[in-house]
């Protein structure tokens, strides 16, 4: 499939690649999650208003029964803190981008323009007026809901910045904005999560769409680097044939190699099968790349970590 930058072909990946890389965000998403969880897991009670408590009270001895894994180290300041509640939706924040960003690709890939991606009717809704239509609802839903996540986040912000130490009436307003954010995101996944694991990709499609752009421009170059040209210059090589390929209204691998030579004698005809969609992925071997054996790689580690997340609940 053809990847994008400025949502213009760039250089062909794979849909796998392509649906990695929505993983590892959500790899991070966990670890701050998990990292926010950390930090909550100390147990304030025994503070009191402020000043802790004359009495006896073994602190570590209930929050060991409440399954705290620690005490706070300052009343006051236990009294104080709200930072665990901006962490978390600060994460929740994040991932709810996350999300919307996937659902963006979504919403593209459903139309008649890319055609990537058929979403199941039980995740898309039909017009009110147009027969023929079948609208990504709940992905356009999932990204609507962004704001509001974001809008908790500046509520909790705005609701810390000038409080002095420790109780404020200010913080019962806390309460909302953690509860309403998770709510969102947790709804919005699992929602989400069925969308994807119900959608056919159209992978001929994609493979298709790659035959247009000139998305094998930068792999010229990088043949011409093989062969001792800097870089710099292998670019401007490769941007000419891509002008003389637009003007003859051919694509790349089919260019005469005449026309190759003539913008580099180094060009010969074994440049055609470094430029195939299928070659131009396979020599993206680099750790981390689009190369099938790199992607397996990479589909391993993701296996391995959420064998790790189910293990570790």
């Amino acid at each position: 499939m053809p990847g994008f930058t400025h949502m213009q072909h760039a250089q062909p990946v794979t849909l796998a690649h392509h649906l990695c890389a929505w993983a590892w965000m959500l790899v991070r998403d966990y670890g701050r999650l998990s990292d926010a969880l950390a930090r909550m897991k100390q147990s304030p009670l025994g503070a009191g208003a402020l000043a802790g408590s004359s009495l006896p009270l073994d602190r570590q001895s209930v929050a060991e029964k409440l399954g705290f894994t620690g005490v706070t180290e300052n009343s006051l300041d236990s009294v104080s803190d709200r930072d665990y509640c901006i962490e978390t939706v600060s994460d929740l924040a994040i991932l709810q981008s996350h999300l919307s960003r996937f659902c963006e690709e979504i919403v593209l890939w459903s139309t008649t323009e890319f055609s990537f991606v058929d979403l199941s009717e039980k995740w898309s809704t039909g017009s009110s007026i147009m027969p023929q239509k079948k609208n990504p609802d709940f992905a356009e839903l999932i990204r609507g809901r962004t704001g509001k996540v974001y809008g908790h986040l500046m509520a909790l912000l705005t609701m810390v910045k000038g409080l002095p130490l420790a109780y404020d009436r200010d913080m019962q307003e806390d309460k909302e904005s953690v509860f309403n954010a998770y709510d969102t995101v947790a709804a919005n996944i699992t929602v989400f999560t069925e969308m994807i694991a119900s959608a056919k990709w159209n992978t001929q499609r994609m493979s298709d769409d790659c035959d247009g752009g000139y998305l094998n421009a930068t792999d010229v170059a990088e043949y011409l680097v093989r062969k001792g040209m800097p870089f710099r210059t292998a670019h401007g090589v490769a941007a000419k044939a891509v002008r003389i390929a637009i003007d003859k209204n051919l694509p790349l691998e089919k260019l005469p190699v005449a026309d190759f030579k003539e913008c580099s004698p180094l060009i010969e005809s074994d440049i055609y099968a470094r430029i195939t969609k299928q070659s131009c992925v396979e020599a993206r071997s680099i750790a981390g790349g689009p190369a099938p054996g790199q992607v397996k790689k990479q589909l391993s580690a993701l296996r391995r970590f959420c064998t790790g997340c189910v293990s570790a609940e």
